[in-house]
């Protein structure tokens, strides 16, 4: 498997039109920006249009992102200020965004580096284990996935509670290797 490319790297090779970029750009920092958004109180519909306007942002400022290496702090938060241009737009008294990041660098290196290592976990598992727990990060409700997966909605709850029983597993033998 090749190392993952370097955030400056992978800008670059995204302004070069590199659909490869893209795609990990969106693997590595996606799943953080959905929580973002979520955590700002957004419905999934919501939250769908906050991470794709964050992505937008990128696209339009691609060659002149100051800090290539802070590109997922950046992403966190433009989708945080996106979350917060949908909530402005909603009746008073909803949720307000109160989302805080660790300005610690240490901080951030190691919550990158743990999302990693959880990601590439989830994509050794087998179907429907990754489909269904990439769907569940990313907001979707048990019918929503029910109907991508094909299945009843009876059976979303405890197949993703298998999954994650895997999963924890999948974890705890890496730990113990390392």
């Amino acid at each position: 498997m090749d190392e993952p490319r370097e955030p400056a790297e992978l800008l670059k090779a995204a302004a070069d039109d590199d659909r490869t970029a893209w795609d990990e750009l969106e693997s590595r920092f996606g799943p953080r920006m959905w929580a973002v958004a979520r955590a700002c109180g957004l419905n999934s519909a919501d939250a769908a249009d906050a991470v794709q306007g964050a992505w937008l942002r990128l696209l339009e400022h691609l060659h002149t992102i100051r800090d290539p290496a802070g590109i997922g702090a950046w992403l966190a938060t433009t989708t945080r200020r996106e979350a917060i241009r949908i909530l402005r737009k909603e009746p008073p008294g909803l949720p307000s965004c109160d989302v805080v990041f660790d300005p610690d660098p240490a901080s951030a290196v190691l919550e990158a580096d743990g999302s990693r290592l959880l990601w590439q976990a989830v994509s050794t598992l087998n179907e429907p284990c990754r489909t269904l727990l990439l769907l569940v990060a990313t907001g979707q409700g048990s019918q929503q996935v029910a109907m991508r997966l094909g299945v009843p909605a009876g059976s979303v709850g405890p197949t993703r509670a298998r999954c994650l029983n895997k999963l924890r597993t999948l974890i705890s033998q890496q730990e113990t290797v390392q």
